[in-house]
């Protein structure tokens, strides 16, 4: 069963929101759901997740709004947090992360944290039994790569091509996604560009999706009700997750 991973920014536009979001995607085929950390430089992001981004700090989002959000959902949903580091280095990681595993969070992705930066907190993350999800690039050389995944845990986040998040861009993955495979048994996952549209494509020979913008979208049309919002993500998610098992 191919895994599809949903991406939400936390606080847009409200926490209460957020929490009944997050539990109806669970509801609607999402296997592991990323709750984004509002930030004013999401330099990873595109214009939808940037924009939503904005909006959440403008309305007053505040990081305990996200442990209140996690405290609702992660024992219900798989949880990672995705956020960029100064996010969660401002809340001290040494206490920050045994506080993510006793909320029933199972990771943190960290776009702009490099593997030799990572490796730094390695046993931070090993010692709370959380995955630091490791981040693969065309860019990347084949030893680069190598290296990367060499301890790669829960899944590996391969970026489908250089850029930013929620474009279009088609790119022939296959080759790469063959480098990556061939130094790792870890599910791997493809992210950026991913949408309705493209998830059976992308998903060809992978382990997974990761689709963000694509639900941002919707959360940003404000000719929606909340619940509409909520109603059309959930029937996206269950759209996205038969086609890329179909």
């Amino acid at each position: 069963m191919k895994q599809l991973v949903a991406y939400i920014t936390s606080g847009y536009p409200e926490k209460n929101f957020t929490i009944d979001l997050a539990l109806a995607l669970g509801e609607s085929g999402v296997d592991t759901l990323e709750l984004g950390v509002p930030f004013s430089d999401p330099v990873a992001d595109g214009p939808a997740i940037e924009s939503a981004n904005h909006k959440a700090l403008e309305l007053g989002f505040k990081f305990k709004h996200l442990l209140e959000i996690s405290k609702e959902v992660a024992p219900k949903v798989d949880t990672l947090w995705m956020g960029y580091f100064n996010s969660f280095y401002q809340q001290d990681m040494h206490k920050l992360l045994p506080h993510a595993k006793e909320l029933g969070v199972n990771g943190l992705i960290i776009p702009d944290m490099p593997h030799e930066e990572a490796a730094l907190y390695k046993e931070l993350f090993d010692t709370n039994n959380l995955a630091n999800i490791s981040f693969v690039a065309p860019t990347d050389s084949d030893e680069r790569i190598k290296t990367i995944v060499s301890d790669a845990k829960k899944f590996i986040y391969m970026v489908a091509y250089t850029g930013i998040t929620g474009s279009g861009t088609a790119e022939d993955l296959q080759p790469f996604l063959s480098s990556v495979k061939k130094h790792t048994d870890t599910p791997v996952y493809v992210g950026f560009g991913v949408n309705e549209k493209t998830a059976k494509d992308k998903v060809k020979g992978a382990d997974g999706v990761i689709v963000g913008s694509a639900f941002i979208n919707i959360l940003l049309n404000d000719a929606l009700s909340r619940t509409q919002q909520i109603e059309q993500c959930s029937t996206l998610a269950k759209n996205i997750k038969e086609q890329i098992n179909s």
